[in-house]
């Protein structure tokens, strides 16, 4: 973990960048870094490229990977009842 300290400008100007990009001051810093080594040259993996939006998509709570065999039976089923009733 590391502090940094900043002047009251890019402090204010790291505040705008976290409400436009919906992200927290840490991602903003982050991904600047990033883009500053890219810059350089430096090489950076495509782990850390796609860092920021790794776990960034959410199911609403329905856990959509569990019990995926069990619920494509079951859709299966499904169908097979209503094409026999139909």
């Amino acid at each position: 973990m590391a502090t940094v300290r900043l002047d009251v400008k890019t402090e204010e100007a790291l505040k705008r960048l976290t409400l436009q990009r919906g992200q927290t001051k840490s991602e903003v810093i982050r991904d600047a870094i990033a883009r500053l080594a890219e810059e350089k040259g430096e090489q950076v993996s495509a782990y850390h490229r796609l860092q920021p939006f790794i776990g960034v998509a959410d199911s609403g709570g329905q856990q959509l990977s569990e019990r995926t065999g069990e619920k494509l039976r079951e859709l299966l089923e499904e169908k097979r009842h209503a094409r026999r009733s139909g």
